[in-house]
């Protein structure tokens, strides 16, 4: 897990991605961020949660607990 105070570039490229939509492509979210944004599963985990974060106005560098 990402301890850095700021998230990673991919992984916050990725939630903007996610938070303006995408296009349908027929491949799961996980997987498409993964080959879309080289990231790690876990990362795109984490940019789902950045994103669900940024989508209710919420501070996406906040801990999610």
């Amino acid at each position: 897990m990402q301890t850095d105070l700021e998230p990673d570039v991919a992984v916050q490229a990725a939630a903007e991605w996610l938070v303006k939509g995408r296009d349908p492509t027929g491949m799961a979210i996980v997987p498409e961020m993964k080959v879309r944004f080289g990231l790690t599963a876990l990362q795109a985990c984490e940019a789902i949660r950045t994103a669900q974060q940024l989508r209710r106005g919420g501070d996406a560098n906040a801990s999610g607990s």
